[in-house]
């Protein structure tokens, strides 16, 4: 079921997705070759408990740090990891979640480490542009796949892939809420989009193939190719 927030509800989520944005503000400092991962996550940690709040992902269906920490091909859900360092040339996906009186903000931004090339550049800026069309559909009296055709479509219209099994989705006193909002879909159709509504919306947008699957480890997905 999607949930209506209140104005209150809505000023705590405020207040959780702007420590969100702080946290990405403070640690695009750090994102440098040389660092490891472990040590962006163990920094981020500290950074979002020292504001009273508490990362959303650690011990989140086990997953066992705070912060996402995906690189290259790595899609979603990597794990810092000590021994990974950072390299010139590398794109990281930091995904960061914060818990704040009961209620959850949540983002993803992708760094370049050092000098990436021009072609994970220009990935890097069709899905931020990506996102913005996405926001721009969500309004009230909208469909939801409204927000998923403007992803698509402009994802597309540029060369690249648009990756299905993974989605955006609700978020409010759970960090996941209904509804799912894929980043493909056909404008008019899903559920009428009202005020009050809260979605992560996150584009997931590849080179190459659309296709992704699984590491060893049970939480790193990465594209096929």
């Amino acid at each position: 079921m999607i949930t209506i927030k209140t104005e209150k509800e809505l000023e705590l989520m405020r207040i959780s997705s702007g420590m969100v944005a702080e946290t990405f503000q403070y640690v695009s400092d750090l994102v440098k070759p040389g660092v490891t991962t472990g040590e962006l996550d163990h920094k981020i940690e500290k950074f979002i408990t020292a504001k009273g709040a508490y990362p959303a992902f650690k011990g989140l269906y086990g997953f066992p740090a705070s912060a996402c920490i995906s690189i290259d091909e790595e899609v979603v859900h990597g794990i810092p990891s000590a021994k990974r360092v950072l390299k010139e040339g590398e794109m990281i996906s930091i995904d960061i979640g914060v818990r704040y009186q009961g209620y959850y903000g949540d983002a993803a931004y992708t760094f370049a480490v050092g000098k990436i090339s021009e072609a994970k550049q220009r990935l890097m800026q069709v899905t931020w542009e990506c996102l913005f069309r996405g926001i721009e559909q969500a309004k009230s009296g909208n469909r939801l796949q409204d927000i998923s055709a403007s992803i698509q479509t402009h994802a597309e219209a540029h060369g690249y892939s648009v990756v299905r099994e993974l989605v955006g989705h609700g978020i409010g006193k759970k960090l996941h809420e209904d509804p799912q909002v894929p980043n493909y879909g056909k404008a008019g159709r899903g559920p009428l989009l009202k005020s009050g509504f809260t979605l992560a919306i996150e584009p997931m947008i590849n080179m190459g193939t659309q296709n992704v699957h699984t590491l060893s480890d049970k939480w790193t997905i990465v594209t096929d190719d």
